[in-house]
Parts: structure tokens; C-alpha cells; sequence
């Protein structure tokens, strides 16, 4: 079987798209990035959803973006947005975050001999970070192929982004077809450590409005 590196946040995107990847038929090696979020609900959320799908390892790697701050998910002086989807990139971007997450998925990669790398980032039910977007992986790509030892030898990186253009209601459909257990997953920007989420953050709102358009019970809960 293949290697495949997946970026797993313990969300419902990261969880789906580890799905895929087992689907797809990979031996899956898991990364969790610890940047210095609000709360760890999330990177427990990682190892459970890793170890239920059958990932072969899961890694978790620890950044202090904290340090650079500009984002409320990093920093608690900056409130978080609980008043619904507002036009422009919101103060959840977390600058140059999925970069740094992907440079070390890309080194990950390397180290474990993966050809792939799957991110399950979305352009369609987001909140408009622009590294997100379908050409910025494209361009990813193409830099994890001049920079790399493997890629200069004749081994290529592939980076898969299988739910980028899906609605978050299809996102699930597609997950509850592969067997993803979202009770396991923690979406919220400020869960509590019992992964009990806020219900009003976006991040909250765009989860369970995915559910309702999917007609599916939201297992989420909430506080």
C-alpha cells in the first residue's frame, strides 16, 4: 500500500478527508498540529478520530504561532466572532497557518517515505481564508516538488484536497458513507475541555447548518 500523510485537526473536514484517504487505499500516517489554539478538545478529538478509522500512526507537533499572534484562535485578547458570518476574511484567520501545516506535513512525508498528502481544506462552506483556495494548493504543490530530496530523486508529492469543493451537507453525506463517527470530532473554535461546543462561533454554525441541509441528526454537543 501507498503512504499517505494526513493533516488531521479532529474536525469534521480533517475526519472526512481521512476517510477518503483510507478509502482511497493508503496506509495512513497522521499529523496533528498543537499551534497554540484556544483549547487541546480538539487534538484529543485527532486521536480519537485517528485511531478510529485505522490511521497506522498519529504524530501530534508543536508550533507556538501564539508567539506571532493575529488570529483570536491564537491569541485571547482578541474576541472571537459570535454574530454569524460577516463579509471579509474574519480574526479566525490564523496568518500563514496552513502553510506552516503543510511544510511539516511535506517533512513528515519525507521522513515516512508517504508519496501523498491529504488536507482537508474547503472553498465552498468557509469562512474566506484565502489558504483555502484551490490555487493556492496547486502552488503548494508545486513548491513541495522543486524543494524536496524526494522529489528531486524521482519521487513526486501529491497533494489531495477531496473536499474542497463540497458543501459541508455533502461533506457529511460522504463521511457518514465511509463510516466517520462525527460524535468524535470537535469543530468549535472555543469548546470547553469536555469538547462541549459554543453553538455561535462560525465555525459552529457552519457544522451545524451542514447537518440540517444534509437532513441528518447533529451529534454535536453543545453547552
Amino acid at each position: 500500500m501507498t503512504k499517505a500523510v494526513v493533516l488531521l485537526s479532529g474536525g469534521l473536514d480533517s475526519a472526512t478527508t481521512l476517510a477518503i484517504a483510507r478509502e482511497a487505499g493508503h496506509d495512513c500516517y497522521c499529523l496533528s498540529i498543537d499551534y497554540g489554539q484556544r483549547h487541546r478538545s480538539e487534538l484529543d478529538a485527532a486521536a480519537r478520530v485517528a485511531r478510529a478509522l485505522g490511521a497506522v500512526a498519529h504524530k501530534v507537533v508543536r508550533i507556538d504561532l501564539g508567539a506571532v499572534g493575529g488570529s483570536a484562535l491564537t491569541d485571547p485578547a482578541i474576541a472571537l466572532p459570535v454574530d454569524g458570518l460577516q463579509p471579509g476574511i474574519p480574526v479566525t484567520y490564523v496568518p500563514a497557518r496552513n502553510t506552516i501545516m503543510l511544510s511539516l506535513a511535506l517533512a513528515h512525508a519525507e521522513v515516512c517515505g508517504a508519496e501523498h498528502i491529504y488536507f482537508g481544506a474547503n472553498a465552498v462552506d468557509y469562512s474566506g481564508y484565502p489558504d483555502c483556495r484551490p490555487e493556492y494548493m496547486r502552488a503548494f504543490e508545486r513548491l513541495a516538488n522543486l524543494a524536496t530530496k524526494a522529489a528531486v530523486e524521482g519521487r513526486p508529492l501529491k497533494i489531495h484536497t477531496p473536499i474542497i469543493t463540497l458543501s459541508k451537507a455533502d461533506i457529511i453525506r460522504r463521511g457518514l458513507a465511509l463510516g466517520v463517527d462525527y460524535a468524535l470530532t470537535v469543530s468549535c473554535y472555543q469548546a470547553d475541555e469536555a469538547g462541549r461546543a459554543c453553538g455561535v462561533c462560525d465555525s459552529c454554525r457552519l457544522r451545524r447548518a451542514g447537518f440540517e441541509q444534509a437532513g441528518i441528526s447533529d451529534p454535536t454537543p453543545y453547552k
